[in-house]
């Protein structure tokens, strides 16, 4: 992170940083170094501002002494805010079973949801109509798996088979915006409707030429035109839809539109752009650029969520873009890593007290050898009962060092 920039709406201190106790910490002050290393905490930014009573008391938990250097101008307080412009109260939520208990459902979840975008997708490939029912069916099941626990459901949608990119694609931004629904507080209902953004935001690719829609290569400039229409012909389909909600068309047609007024196909600043779009556009970002496409290779989920944070106020919803960040974690679900001491293993479920310490399956020891998957809880570093070597080193792509997350999925979870 740059700490020579500040966000809008926050001023410099000093030109130096000022070391204070954590009991001096206050709302709207910048931290930019915490007295023991980043690595050993949850915090994905080396250096962020402080929004809530929660982050005091998050930060509290690691360090004792923190260093800042910027304090808020005019700072409103997320719950003033939120009256402000209008938002409903928040839903909190809670795991009602654990990740390995919803695993099983979450696969055949994932397998129906699967085959019923596919279908979807062909049928309009072929001319047809979409078939309302069907779609909002498979985002009810999508929806009440990630009630249940949102990890594992999670865990499925970093399914990756580049010749099928669309259709996965589509269902993955669903479950994804579904989930990033719950983080924020939305109730069941407006889970379903963010939902079916999320599943139906790129029908129009299906009306894109195939030698356009999957080349390998950079476009021309009229190949650009004809790939950016593909939000003007998913609106057009979904209006010819019978059963489909207006926030479904306006998300497919809105979804490529940026704060700053750069996007396409209408050039919408942030005023004119609705929320469950601007959701929208932050995930289907987030899911392509983890993806492997015909055209670019995956990257790591923590390379992109830094893309996402450098893009906020210009590309993202600035707020969206923050709580996307906190809502994804450092390490979700399906991630495979690298320990400090060697051993690669998948992330199976987040630890919301210490999210830089999930639970993992460990499946190759230091040698990468592959040996029994063992389920392994990182939380017993913070407790001492394991030693710092189990901390995570970083997050690797799929398929690094021979492992590929939907071998382990489609095999089962066969734990130690």
């Amino acid at each position: 992170m740059d700490f020579n920039k500040v966000r809008p709406g926050y001023v410099k201190s000093s030109d130096k940083t000022m070391k204070i106790h954590i009991s001096e910490l206050k709302i709207g002050m910048f931290v930019s170094k915490l007295d023991r290393p980043w690595l050993e905490t949850p915090f994905l930014m080396q250096g962020f501002v402080v929004e809530t009573l929660d982050d005091i008391n998050a930060i509290s938990e690691y360090s004792q002494h923190v260093w800042i250097d910027a304090v808020a101008d005019e700072w409103v307080p997320p719950d003033e805010r939120a009256v402000l412009t209008g938002q409903s109260k928040k839903v909190t939520y809670i795991n009602k079973i654990d990740a390995k208990a919803e695993h099983s459902a979450a696969l055949e979840t994932y397998r129906a949801a699967r085959r019923i975008t596919r279908t979807i997708l062909d049928d309009i490939r072929l001319g047809g109509v979409i078939n309302t029912e069907q779609a909002k069916t498979t985002v009810k099941d999508c929806v009440h798996s990630i009630l249940r626990n949102s990890d594992a459901l999670l865990w499925m949608s970093k399914i990756r088979s580049q010749d099928e990119y669309t259709a996965e694609h589509c269902l993955n931004v669903c479950i994804l915006a579904i989930a990033f629904a719950r983080h924020l507080g939305m109730g069941e209902g407006d889970l379903e409707k963010i939902g079916m953004c999320g599943l139906l935001h790129d029908v129009g690719k299906m009306r894109v030429d195939p030698n356009v829609l999957n080349k390998p290569s950079s476009l021309t400039d009229k190949e650009r035109d004809i790939m950016r229409a593909h939000s003007t012909h998913g609106r057009n389909l979904l209006m010819a839809s019978p059963g489909i909600p207006n926030s479904t068309i306006d998300v497919a047609y809105s979804h490529h539109e940026k704060v700053d007024g750069t996007g396409y196909p209408r050039g919408l600043k942030a005023a004119g752009i609705s929320e469950l779009a601007k959701i929208i556009a932050i995930v289907d970002a987030y899911d392509a650029m983890t993806a492997n496409r015909c055209y670019s290779p995956s990257m790591p989920s923590t390379e992109a969520l830094k893309i996402i944070f450098k893009d906020r106020g210009t590309h993202f919803d600035d707020r969206l873009a923050l709580e996307f960040i906190k809502s994804v974690g450092l390490y979700p679900p399906g991630t495979i890593v690298e320990l400090v001491n060697g051993l690669v293993a998948i992330v199976f479920e987040t630890n919301l007290k210490y999210r830089h310490l999930p639970k993992i399956i460990v499946v190759k020891n230091q040698d990468k050898a592959l040996g029994k998957n063992v389920l392994v809880d990182l939380a017993d570093v913070e407790k001492n009962k394991m030693d710092k070597s189990f901390l995570i080193k970083r997050a690797l792509k799929d398929g690094e060092f021979g492992v590929f997350i939907k071998d382990y999925r489609e095999q089962g979870l066969a734990l130690s």
